[in-house]
């Protein structure tokens, strides 16, 4: 005789206990998004643009729709979140009518858009803790190989099928400027773009160094080996940042682009590289056809990168005078990526760990980003 399936059936308490539970949260969100001061400067901010002179000043019109924009991407999720719960609080009293099966039914339904307002809390929470400067902006990416060789070139290549991957899961889109291939496989370098909302502000949590342990498959003897490579970003800034460059600082080279062959070779010199002579810094582009679309994107970057240069030369003169805080930063290694002989992927900052190796090849890296973004918040209060 078959074994009896006990279903367990939905309490309304428990369902009550939920929506509860959720209004608590809610309510705890307003405070620290401070929603009510947003509502009243988006006011402020919407009375401006409906001002008959709002356009005589271009630049400042830009700057008040940026603020309006980063006002309303609070204010709508939150308005959304709040009638989500409220939608849930009238399926319940809906669903204390009904008996039987049918109260079940709507209990169900009701736990159903309850998981959806938890979907939009978590949505807001990790925005909550997006609050720099440049969060909101698109971001510049270079993957650099380090120790290891054609390994670490391999490695650069996996990581950057990993980034494209992830800004796929969120919406993203990614726009490739300049690749170096490797000696025998991957690349040595690679220069891309990622435009989105927050790009910048969850893939800043990336920059560092990258460590891969696995059996190489260049190694006839199957040997494990360790390799490394550095993810670097810069956020795109807007037009309006003034960075000045020198066209005597600069040393322009061009070269031609690369191809998949045949008719798609590129005749021309269209690429372009940019030395920036006084910082060393180095960009390149060979994404377009046009010479002079390659040296526009390649200035942009160049932009974002002495701007964060410049930045960064300020904090450090400042850091001599009052220390410097003790942080993660650059060139230290952040992560461990181990295929064998057991499988781990560990965030060596945040202690964020995962057995799944092939999930965050494939792109799952939100546990990480938000674990050190949580980290970074807390560290800053």
């Amino acid at each position: 005789m078959a074994e009896e399936v006990k279903v367990k059936l939905l309490e309304v308490e428990e369902v009550r206990q939920r929506i509860e539970e959720l209004r608590r949260k809610v309510a705890e969100m307003a405070a620290y998004i401070q929603i009510d001061a947003r509502r009243a400067r988006l006011v402020e901010l919407e009375a401006q643009q409906a001002t008959g002179d709002f356009w005589n000043s271009p630049a400042k019109a830009r700057e008040v729709i940026a603020a309006t924009n980063a006002e309303r991407a609070y204010v709508n999720p939150y308005d959304s979140l709040l009638k989500t719960v409220d939608d849930a609080a009238v399926m319940l009293e809906l669903a204390e009518m009904e008996e039987g099966s049918a109260q079940q039914t709507a209990l169900a339904d009701t736990l159903a858009e309850c998981a959806k307002a938890d979907a939009f809390f978590g949505k807001l929470r990790l925005q909550s803790l997006l609050g720099g400067k440049f969060d909101q902006c698109n971001v510049f990416v270079k993957l650099h190989a380090g120790q290891g060789g054609t390994e670490a070139c391999d490695w650069v290549a996996m990581l950057y099928r990993m980034y494209q991957r992830y800004a796929e899961s969120q919406g993203w889109k990614v726009e490739e400027y300049d690749i170096q291939p490797g000696e025998e496989a991957g690349y040595k370098d690679v220069y891309f773009r990622v435009e989105g909302p927050y790009a910048f502000g969850m893939l800043k949590a990336e920059r560092g160094i990258h460590r891969l342990v696995r059996i190489s498959p260049f190694d006839a003897n199957k040997r494990r080996q360790t390799s490394f490579a550095s993810m670097e970003t810069v956020a795109e800034i807007n037009d309006d940042i003034d960075v000045e460059i020198k066209e005597e600082d600069l040393r322009i080279d061009t070269y031609r682009s690369g191809g998949a062959g045949g008719q798609h070779v590129n005749k021309t010199d269209s690429a372009v590289r940019l030395t920036h002579l006084p910082t060393g810094i180095v960009v390149a582009c060979q994404k377009e056809r046009s010479q002079h679309m390659n040296k526009e994107k390649a200035m942009n970057m160049l932009r974002a990168q002495l701007y964060e240069y410049y930045e960064d030369q300020k904090k450090a003169e400042m850091d001599r005078f009052y220390g410097a805080k003790s942080e993660n930063g650059w060139g230290s290694q952040i992560r461990s990526y181990v295929f064998c002989p057991y499988t781990m992927v560990k965030d060596l900052r945040t202690e964020c760990e995962t057995s799944d190796v092939d999930g965050v090849m494939d792109g799952h890296l939100q546990p990480f980003i938000e674990a050190w973004l949580q980290m970074k918040a807390t560290a800053d209060k």
